[in-house]
């Protein structure tokens, strides 16, 4: 019966998703009795700071009546983004035309092909590998052809822009700072970026979902571009603030664009819940819990990398994001992977990650500063 039901043949096409396959791993080597330590999915585990909880209970409470969320948000939150915008970039937003909330950042970037391509046109998205997968899937289904632009330690894990197909693409996506590489785009080159989307009538869509983490110079936005038209940028409180459940963003940029998913989103219903957008005024208002998060992750940093490096592996990523990535020494990943999960070790093969990410290792630094300690004592015992 099931074989005769009618379904999306990219459901197939796609396999399993890399964190679904991760997260089954995972579960065989608990049931062996091994006890887990999560270095691969790339889910903070940080604690949700106490204000931001406190202005989530409180908001719930006073929601005697609950009502559907509007698609636009509230006017609220979208004034405490653009402040954010401001104080972090320098960048101006109008808030009642430049900017939306999203439900998290997750499902805004996988619906925005949907907004912009037009089936059977012949539209083409370029995204970058190795790298997130949701904006080729994204694509995919929204029916467009996909390009996937190398990344390369050479270029400092940036994509090739004289390798764009410029004349036939929709959508470039970029991510800075990288998932997996943590590469920060310098500002000039998403200049030039913009500059040759402007050119040829693509839009730029920045996901940025990292830029509060990093151990080096503060990266910048594509909202501080000198000339934001066709551009994008993503946002979102999962890592910057440790709000992972409460799935709570924005999308930023072109007000054209905001306009268009304006229009488009009240029919897919990703809006955050009135309580979760107050508490996220709460945190988009307070600087000093993320100075705190980011020098916990600069201790975990710490105590892992050098370990990491004494086993072999190259940090050849950028100083940014909550990724190590790291080159495998005779480039098995899988191999590697494998035998650390054999003793509780969990780390994404880079061949998960899209093509380019084979030999290579990303290493989440999620955990809890203690469970870092033991991870960097076992891969330290591995290599001895």
């Amino acid at each position: 019966m099931a074989d005769r039901l009618p379904r999306n043949p990219l459901l197939d096409a796609q396999g399993t998703y890399p964190f679904v396959r991760l997260t089954q791993a995972k579960a065989a080597a608990a049931a062996r009795g091994i006890e887990i330590i999560d270095l691969g999915v790339g889910e903070p585990r940080e604690e949700t700071p106490a204000f931001i909880v406190d202005a989530l209970v409180e908001a719930l409470r006073s929601e005697r009546v609950s009502s559907y969320p509007l698609a636009v948000g509230l006017p609220e939150l979208r004034e405490a983004a653009a402040g954010w915008l401001e104080r972090r970039f320098g960048a101006h937003v109008d808030p009642h035309t430049e900017i939306i909330p999203t439900y998290g950042s997750k499902e805004a970037i996988f619906s925005l092909a949907q907004v912009l391509v037009q089936p059977g046109r012949g539209d083409v998205v370029a995204v970058t590998t190795p790298g997130y997968p949701v904006p080729a899937r994204g694509a995919q289904f929204a029916g467009a052809e996909l390009v996937e632009l190398p990344l390369s330690a050479e270029r400092g894990w940036l994509p090739d822009l004289d390798a764009v197909p410029w004349e036939r693409l929709t959508l470039l996506w970029v991510n800075s700072p990288g998932n997996p590489t943590g590469a920060v785009a310098p500002l000039a080159w998403l200049e030039e970026a913009a500059a040759r989307c402007r050119a040829h009538g693509v839009v730029l869509a920045s996901d940025e979902a990292y830029c509060e983490l990093y151990f080096g110079d503060p990266p910048p936005s594509a909202l501080q571009l000198s000339d934001r038209s066709g551009v994008l940028a993503f946002h979102t409180l999962s890592k910057r603030s440790s709000m992972v459940g409460q799935r709570s963003g924005f999308v930023a940029g072109d007000a054209e664009l905001i306009g268009l998913l304006r229009r488009f989103r009240p029919s897919v219903g990703t809006a955050p819940q009135a309580f979760v957008q107050r508490a996220s005024i709460a945190a988009w208002g307070d600087e000093a819990h993320v100075d705190e998060a980011r020098a916990r992750y600069a201790a975990k940093r710490a105590v892992l990398l050098p370990a990491l490096q004494m086993a072999g592996l190259e940090q050849v990523g950028g100083d940014a994001s909550f990724f190590l990535w790291l080159r495998v020494p005779g480039g098995d990943d899988h191999g590697l992977a494998t035998r650390w999960l054999e003793h509780g070790v969990v780390a994404a093969p880079g061949s998960y990650l899209g093509p380019g990410g084979e030999g290579h290792l990303r290493v989440a630094l999620v955990p809890t500063i203690e469970a870092c300690e033991c991870a960097a004592s076992i891969v330290a015992s591995l290599s001895a």
